[in-house]
């Protein structure tokens, strides 16, 4: 696409991945040949050491001048697909490590930013450079501050060998497969975030705790006690109370402490945050100190906000307008102060004179989104309802026929707290009851998740049963007399 000074690559995805002419690198030349040399030569070497540079590209070149139509090369997925976008791709390769990042065909040795000591990073420049192996470049994270030259070496090591395995699998590789692939989604973040902070860390899932165990007795053994694997009946997210904070936390309204609260929206282009004040506005004395007040304790939220729902591209903050510039220089302050917490790229900018705040961040991936509303399971979102007293008639049919035509044992009941309460309390309860009857024993659970008039049911071996609901069946012959409507 000459207009865009890019190209087009298919890799296999629903929609061809975009190329930018900048993404090339400056040894794409060099790649090229190797890519092509290996490709034909069954024996060649996955080292570097003996490659021949090419001449680099010019700065302000044409893609047209590099790669032509047709052409089998070697790319990076740098972003997911996002919204109408397919991936985003570079060939500058790199592969990134607990402590370093590899990147072949180059020589430069570069470290992180975020290490501000003069010495340490001379320290960490001058080892790096005598032990890392020749035509390989090195960017050194800032978790390797402090490190020992062992652990490093270990970490450079690994990375090599990836290097070496992925380009043995190139010798046999067809167009569009994966050479080097990244590691989990779990162990990628173990990677960049495993700290001294971490108490324990929780699975569920036996296949991707053997995953994460052997990636922490590579990286952090030390930390492996910390490992734990949880197989209880509850879920997970039920156990630890996190279901009930997803539900807060990513709706469209998000609360403040104080009383105001963040509306957050999504458009194609950007996201918008207006900040309010709720109840807030009674306990100031003037409306200036209120809007301080509230724009101070939402300017933490939202950078909070940023970081938990990954929110990329531009962001509108719509803060309480201030009529003092002092006042907004707070606000900006914190802002900046909170950001700094963040380990994806962005940009704050001052905010304006109608209260408005632009901040860019780096976006990798489609921002997390959880959907917090729930769409009514009677009525399917129609907007009418059977009486939701009904559901325990619903539950009860279900059990009697589970437990007699079916003949199914030590099934488990999920149910909405509230509908739990009523079956499990008293000194007979309904539970305790149906063992009376059946003398089967009927394990009832919470689920915040559900409905107040949903529930599910699983069999002995854990799998969900498929139910035919016993009053959405007699709806389906004739109309309730009792309904209610919006």
């Amino acid at each position: 696409m000459p207009g865009l000074n890019a190209a087009f690559v298919d890799i296999g995805y629903a929609k061809d991945a975009f190329l930018h002419y900048h993404d090339l690198g400056e040894n794409i030349k060099t790649l090229n040949k190797f890519v092509k040399v290996v490709q034909n030569q069954r024996n060649a070497s996955a080292k570097l050491n003996q490659v021949k540079f090419e001449p680099e590209i010019e700065k302000l070149g044409k893609m047209a001048d590099v790669l032509k139509k047709g052409q089998q090369i070697l790319v990076q997925i740098v972003k997911e697909p996002i919204s109408t976008k397919g991936p985003r791709l570079s060939c500058e390769i790199s592969l990134a490590g607990r402590y370093l990042v590899l990147v072949p065909f180059s020589n430069t040795v570069s470290v992180s930013k975020k290490i501000v000591s003069k010495e340490e990073r001379t320290r960490l420049k001058r080892l790096i450079t005598s032990i890392k192996p020749e035509n390989f470049g090195v960017i050194i994270r800032t978790v390797a501050e402090g490190r020992e030259v062992a652990e490093l070496d270990k970490d450079l090591r690994g990375m090599v060998a990836t290097w070496e395995e992925g380009i043995n699998t190139l010798k046999t590789a067809k167009e569009r497969d994966k050479v080097i692939g990244e590691l989990g989604r779990s162990s990628s973040m173990l990677r960049d975030i495993l700290n001294e902070s971490f108490d324990n860390i929780v699975v569920d899932d036996a296949k991707l705790y053997d995953e994460i165990k052997t990636y922490i007795e590579t990286i952090a053994p030390d930390k492996l006690k910390i490992l734990k694997h949880y197989s209880g009946k509850v879920k997970t997210f039920e156990h630890f109370n996190i279901e009930k904070q997803l539900k807060s936390l990513f709706g469209k309204t998000v609360s403040i402490p104080g009383g105001g609260y963040l509306v957050i929206e999504h458009t194609e282009a950007l996201h918008v945050v207006d900040v309010n004040s709720g109840n807030k506005s009674n306990s100031e004395t003037d409306q200036e100190a209120t809007a301080l007040n509230v724009n101070l304790t939402a300017a933490k939220e939202v950078a909070r906000q940023l970081r938990l729902r990954d929110l990329g591209g531009i962001i509108v903050v719509d803060f309480i307008d201030m009529k003092s510039a002092e006042n907004r220089q707070k606000v900006q302050d914190v802002v900046k102060e909170e950001m700094k917490k963040d380990r994806s790229k962005y940009t704050v900018l001052p905010i304006s004179k109608f209260g408005l705040m632009q901040i860019t961040r780096q976006r990798v991936r489609p921002e997390q989104n959880i959907v917090t509303g729930e769409v009514c399971p009677t009525c399917q979102g129609s907007g009418k309802i059977s009486a939701s007293i009904l559901v325990t008639d619903d539950i009860d049919q279900t059990i009697e026929d589970l437990l007699t035509r079916q003949n199914q044992k030590n099934i488990t009941l999920y149910v909405h707290p509230f509908i739990h309460a009523y079956y499990t309390k008293g000194l007979v309860s309904k539970q305790m009851k149906w063992f009376l009857k059946h003398m089967k024993w009927v394990t009832v659970m919470k689920d915040t998740a559900l409905a107040l008039t949903d529930f599910k049911v699983m069999d002995e071996h854990g799998d969900e049963i498929e139910l035919k609901s016993a009053y959405s069946e007699v709806n389906s012959l004739q109309d309730r007399d009792v309904v209610v409507e919006d």
